[in-house]
């Protein structure tokens, strides 16, 4: 029997079933093959290097501080939802309480390494997505511009180890099981994606979009596959659910009590300020792929009819879909966040490798602008101001000395990384004054700010903490000119006049400690 040549070895791969061919278990399709064996090990280098910066500041952000402070309270012996409370799923908070016990409190670079990771999985996935659209030069330029743009917001947005970097890793697996209509594991994909920040879920939009589209070209029934995606996303939030001691929290917290947080009023001008400047970051980092994502537009719209919907040969409608949904996501509350904008990019990179791959536009001036770019963030990220650390770990210091480990502290304000860099309890589980005053950080002009705007029981809850635990051994007062600074809150106000004494003034941060 003569040997098989290899183009008849090829052609009988090419009729092999898709998940024989790239895999049953991976949204990538497995490591195997000289492919990914070559790209990987670029990727997780360029991962590593462009967020090398994390690894200088013990903290970035206040979400950060936020999770740290979190974890510890969960560690001894708080009950998320209930004695813990906080605005956004589980699963963040558990793998902070996770990291810290296994590798300690006192440091975040274990949750940072866990970023770099995110980061390089969101990469793989994103060249596994491309490599199938587009060949293999384009799922190695669509993994490095991810990792190259990821820098491209302010350091304190895209250097943390906050929501939107777990995130990611699900969301992009969502799509690319839709893409192998495998249904069920999209639905999972995207509940997981959604217990890491709630936005995430927006993903669903584009694996529904992929599904009726496969139904209308295949001539099948949708039903059972909209059953499994919906089974899929409802089984890891019911076991959550269960989980959870308090699922009525669980409820309240993440989905019905934050209709205020993320309402309308505000500061309108202020916002739309902050939509255009981090809007125009993102544009500007990545410019060098999304210029011929514009280009493709124009001749797309100016000189041809416009394509029918969905059409299968080179159709990037799904993308179009993934990145509406992201924008609407993005715009969620109105607070226009940096760090939000890292879920639009990666519908806006596999656009950019689309409009790249299919097109005379050469791969290395894209490379090389994003390259530039992502070198200027680097930069900047090292170089970056530390001045409000600074005060902040003076603050913190002076708390240290003020207190033992055993007193709890207040802090009135909107910085709880206090508590994580002082190392001390908090007097109640209300880690920020929004829960209290409907300050949400983002809306400085937000006229329902005040006692009479708080979260349903908040200030009974307080008082009974209070009551119950004893008065914490410092305040710090952190609100500056706030609308939420104690002359504007009268319980604020009365329990500094009765209880404490000013102990230290650091720029706008007064430090009380209680009356002897």
């Amino acid at each position: 029997m003569p040997t098989p040549t290899r183009p008849r070895l090829a052609g009988l791969a090419e009729r092999l079933p898709e998940r024989v061919r790239t895999g049953l278990l991976l949204p990538f399709g497995g490591l195997g093959g000289r492919y990914w064996t070559r790209l990987v090990p670029v990727l997780a280098l360029v991962a590593l290097v462009t967020h090398i910066p994390s690894f200088v500041r013990p903290v970035w952000s206040p979400d950060e501080g936020f999770l740290a402070t979190q974890a510890r309270m969960l560690a001894d012996g708080g009950i998320l939802y209930d004695t813990v409370v906080d605005r956004k799923p589980p699963l963040l908070p558990w793998l902070y309480q996770a990291c810290f016990a296994l590798f300690g409190s006192a440091s975040l670079w274990p949750l940072r390494t866990l970023a770099v990771v995110a980061h390089l999985v969101t990469a793989i996935l994103l060249a596994s997505i491309a490599r199938g659209r587009w060949g293999n030069r384009a799922g190695a330029g669509a993994g490095l511009l991810y990792l190259l743009v990821s820098i491209g917001l302010s350091p304190e947005d895209t250097q943390a180890a906050t929501f939107e970097v777990f995130m990611l890793p699900a969301m992009v697996a969502a799509f690319r099981y839709a893409e192998r209509r495998r249904w069920l594991a999209a639905g999972i994909a995207v509940a997981l994606c959604s217990l890491t920040k709630q936005t995430g879920g927006a993903v669903l939009l584009p694996v529904l979009w992929m599904l009726l589209q496969d139904a209308r070209r295949r001539g099948v029934r949708w039903p059972p596959a909209l059953f499994k995606i919906g089974f899929g996303f409802t089984l890891p939030i019911a076991l959550v659910a269960v989980i959870l001691t308090k699922p009525k929290g669980f409820l309240f917290w993440v989905v019905t009590g934050s209709g205020d947080y993320a309402s309308f009023g505000g500061a309108w001008l202020q916002m739309t300020g902050r939509a255009l400047g981090n809007s125009a970051i993102l544009v500007a980092a990545g410019l060098g792929f999304l210029l011929p994502v514009g280009r493709r537009l124009w001749l797309k719209y100016r000189h041809r009819p416009l394509p029918v919907a969905g059409e299968e040969h080179g159709s990037t409608t799904d993308l179009w879909v993934w990145l509406l949904s992201s924008v609407v996501a993005v715009s969620v509350g109105f607070h226009f966040f940096g760090h939000y904008y890292l879920q639009l990019m990666p519908p806006l990179v596999l656009l950019g490798t689309g409009a790249v791959a299919t097109s005379a536009v050469r791969w290395k001036p894209v490379l090389v602008y994003t390259t530039v770019a992502a070198t200027a963030f680097w930069g900047l990220a090292l170089a970056w101001p530390g001045e409000r650390l600074n005060r902040t770990t003076e603050v913190a210091t002076a708390v240290a000395a003020q207190t033992t480990p055993k007193d709890t502290v207040l802090v009135w304000g909107m910085h709880p990384e206090l508590y994580w860099l002082a190392d001390r309890k908090p007097a109640t589980r209300y880690l920020t004054a929004g829960f209290l005053t409907n300050y949400s950080g983002g809306k400085d002009g937000n006229a329902n700010v005040g006692e009479q705007f708080s979260v349903s029981n908040a200030w009974q809850t307080f008082d009974k903490e209070l009551v119950d635990n004893g008065l914490p051994e410092v305040v710090v007062d952190d609100s500056g000119l706030s609308p939420y600074q104690p002359t504007q809150i009268p319980k604020i106000e009365n329990l500094l006049d009765t209880h404490y004494e000013m102990v230290g003034v650091f720029a706008d941060t007064v430090v009380y400690r209680l009356k002897r």
